[in-house]
């Protein structure tokens, strides 16, 4: 169901972001089941929330990934070539790329976020600390074709993917995000990409459903930034946070689950729910090693090296482009 353009010129919507959020909201929610795209958590509330999580003791992903990258560091840095640009998809804390930086000799480093604003902080954050370093942020949704700066254009290409963000894509996104990458990076780019592992269930919901209840509150904010920026009147407190693993497809789903009949408004459209009814909020998919390196395969990469944890919790994976 498409948002009327009236709706939207009634919301006095300010910008193409917001008219975006707007229409992909009201698309969404028509749907059966209804979902929201996870990509609107990120408002700064939300990414203060996730930079919590981060730190949670169940939550390990951030701090796995974190120690493979330090005891790592040295090997992964051995594959990367002398003066490359390292290109980071989805930028955000610089604390995982730092000790890329601090590792390998890179000539520079590109930031690519829709956020300009944010990218130039951390921007300057990082200049102070690489003097050398030619740092030019790139404002732009990263997972659209979008071009680099041309003072890298002759440099090789790093990408460098960490966070297991890889896994919120269904497997054919994460396939079209990966051919994308491939051709912006160009002939002869490598990519450092990050991807939790499967495990034992009992550990995958303690990570999603955080018993300080912070998780909750990053999910709940989607709803919060839809009243605030797009008029809507969800009450919060009739919906609840879900996680759950889905074996069969190798996933934790996160959901916002009605806790009664209810029906929501947004810009003029009517949106009923029914007990226990959910909006699907989000997908963290886990691979194994071998079903990562056949989706890497599936959009021309090849694994060159691999790295886990000693208890196998987290992959971090070197790629190379296939020739």
């Amino acid at each position: 169901m498409n948002v009327h353009a009236s709706a939207l010129a009634e919301a006095h919507l300010p910008d193409e972001q917001t008219t975006a959020f707007a229409r992909e909201a009201i698309e969404q929610l028509s749907q059966q089941p209804k979902k929201l795209s996870p990509k609107y958590f990120y408002d700064a509330t939300g990414s203060e929330l996730f930079e919590a999580i981060t730190r949670l003791p169940e939550y390990y992903p951030t701090r796995t990934e974190l120690s493979i990258l330090k005891e790592r560091g040295s090997e992964i840095a051995k594959i990367i070539p002398e003066n490359a640009a390292l290109v980071e998809f989805g930028a955000g804390s610089t604390t995982k790329v730092r000790l890329l930086l601090n590792q390998a000799k890179f000539a520079a480093y590109v930031p690519v976020d829709i956020s300009g604003d944010f990218l130039q902080a951390q921007a300057n954050g990082l200049k102070r600390d690489f003097p050398s370093l030619g740092i030019y942020p790139v404002a732009a949704d990263f997972t659209t074709p979008f071009e680099l700066p041309k003072a890298v254009a002759s440099m090789p290409k790093v990408g460098f993917f960490p966070g297991s963000t890889i896994g919120n894509f269904e497997p054919h996104e994460a396939q079209a995000f990966l051919r994308s990458a491939r051709q912006i990076l160009g002939q002869g780019a490598q990519m450092i990409i990050g991807a939790d592992l499967e495990k034992e269930e009992r550990l995958l919901h303690a990570a999603y459903n955080d018993a300080a209840g912070i998780t909750a509150r990053f999910n709940l904010n989607v709803l919060v930034r839809i009243n605030r920026e797009l008029g809507g009147n969800f009450d919060l407190s009739a919906f609840t946070h879900g996680a759950i693993y889905n074996h069969d497809r190798h996933r934790i789903e996160m959901h916002l689950i009605s806790k009664k009949s209810q029906t929501v408004r947004l810009l003029g459209t009517s949106f009923s729910f029914r007990p226990g009814e959910s909006i699907h909020t989000e997908n963290s998919y886990k691979y194994s090693l071998e079903r990562f390196a056949a989706l890497a395969r599936g959009a021309g990469w090849r694994v060159r090296e691999s790295w886990t944890d000693a208890a196998k919790m987290f992959s971090v994976h070197a790629l190379e482009v296939a020739e």
